[in-house]
């Protein structure tokens, strides 16, 4: 499949068959064509915690929040057979950018915080993931990026033996395609996530067009 149709046929996919494993060699496949990113000074500041079998449940029993019960959003992403946990490390940046390649120069200011205007550590796992869930995609999987909640960031440290110097900064859920398993049984079920039960769905939304978003030599001008 030629690139331009890759990532024009990508959707996020929040339900999945549970009952088909995503074989360990195209996770490895998956998470090796991630590390190709590119990342400031080559400082690659990411990690990623790749989840199957009983390791997914522990995931999710990690985050449950049990004073909510769980709702359409969660009864569908828990199908899922992998999830891969995408870290960032800051240290990695700053011992990077203090070699002596890097910390002198017109183009590096003396203070370290001034050197950072955004966190490139975030950034370049963001370019990681984004390559993940076009590799997803070749496969034929779905794929579905999501947040560790911030309460129990703690608890998937715990859990997994995660070092504290590393930043949740996304979760991909991973997995074959399939249709929602509420809708299987009949029940409409609770909404999306977010809304009382009963309440009308919000309204899909829409790829921003183009011209909103592509500027050609000054903010208003259409890259026509």
């Amino acid at each position: 499949m030629e690139l331009p149709e890759l990532v024009r046929r990508r959707r996020v996919r929040r339900s999945f068959d549970a009952g088909a494993p995503v074989p360990r060699a195209v996770l490895r496949e998956l998470v090796d064509l991630a590390t190709r990113a590119p990342s400031a000074g080559a400082s690659q500041g990411w990690d990623f915690l790749v989840l199957d079998g009983e390791d997914v449940g522990r995931y999710w029993a990690a985050t449950a929040d049990p004073s909510r019960p769980a709702d359409r959003w969660l009864r569908g992403m828990r199908t899922a057979p992998a999830l891969v946990l995408a870290w960032s490390r800051e240290a990695a940046y700053r011992e990077r950018y203090a070699l002596p390649d890097k910390a002198s120069g017109s183009h590096a200011p003396a203070g370290l915080d001034a050197r950072w205007p955004v966190p490139y550590w975030h950034v370049d796992v963001g370019m990681a993931v984004a390559l993940l869930l076009l590799a997803a995609e070749h496969h034929g999987l779905g794929a579905c990026p999501f947040a560790v909640p911030t309460a129990r960031v703690d608890a998937v440290r715990t859990a997994f033996g995660v070092p504290a110097d590393r930043t949740p900064v996304m979760v991909v859920a991973l997995g074959t395609p399939a249709g929602h398993p509420d809708d299987e049984l009949g029940d409409v079920g609770d909404g999306e996530p977010g809304l009382p039960a009963g309440a009308a769905p919000r309204r899909p939304s829409r790829r921003r067009p183009l011209d909103d978003v592509a500027h050609l030599g000054c903010f208003g001008r259409p890259l026509a």
